[in-house]
């Protein structure tokens, strides 16, 4: 086992992607150990069940001409773990991934101690913490972060994203978001923040009464894409 081979099995033996802890209290702390990455460029944030990572791809192509610098962050990858991670399109090279987890890897530590709400950071935190980490060195024009699951509690969520974007939502994850299309639109009208943008593709009659209605709540400018 090589070190890049070592440092992923290492990451990858955190609490996995696919159980959700209701907190973003570990995910704070760490970006406010690196200085509060999440906040150095303008965040666009996407949620939704179907289409998330199609819709990420189109934002950054688009951003990509007009000449912007682009970070995305998208789950899952396919054969290599910086997939996840891009900049201007490209992921993150493995020695470059590689020494942004030693960034870090020190300060996860401090956090991982304090075991807030009894666990330590998960996977998808950690390598959350990465992609805002690796777009703030570069230092990118734009974040483009794909919500993994949820919103609300997504670890994504610690930033206060200018535009939000909510693919079509349906039944998913239903053991942690509700067992209702109005309890899994809430989830993820989550990530529409006070002032921001909401970008809402054609939605359930239930999800569209979700969303608008947080759009109202926190005084956000809706745009429904039809």
């Amino acid at each position: 086992m090589n070190e890049h081979e070592r440092i992923v099995a290492e990451v990858t033996t955190r609490w996995p992607e696919h159980k959700l802890v209701p907190t973003l209290g570990r995910i704070q702390a760490l970006c406010e150990l690196l200085g509060d990455p999440q906040k150095s460029a303008p965040v666009i944030q996407v949620a939704g069940t179907n289409g998330k990572g199609s819709t990420c791809l189109m934002i950054e192509s688009m951003l990509l001409a007009m000449n912007l610098r682009v970070g995305r962050f998208s789950s899952p990858h396919l054969e290599e773990i910086g997939e996840r991670i891009c900049i201007d399109g490209q992921p993150l090279a493995p020695d470059v991934f590689d020494d942004l987890y030693r960034q870090v890897k020190p300060l996860a530590d401090i956090v991982d101690a304090q075991a807030i709400d009894g666990v330590q950071l998960t996977f998808f935190e950690f390598m959350t913490a990465m992609a805002y980490a690796a777009f703030a060195e570069a230092p990118v024009d734009v974040m483009v972060m794909e919500v993994g699951m949820g919103g609300s509690w997504d670890s994504t969520n610690v930033a206060d994203a200018d535009v939000a974007v909510v693919a079509p939502v349906d039944m998913d994850h239903m053991h942690i978001l509700g067992n209702t299309i109005e309890e899994i639109a809430t989830e993820k009208a989550g990530i529409i923040k006070p002032g921001s943008f909401a970008v809402l593709a054609a939605q359930k009659q239930e999800a569209a009464v979700v969303l608008t209605k947080r759009c109202v709540d926190v005084g956000a400018k809706p745009s429904v894409v039809r």
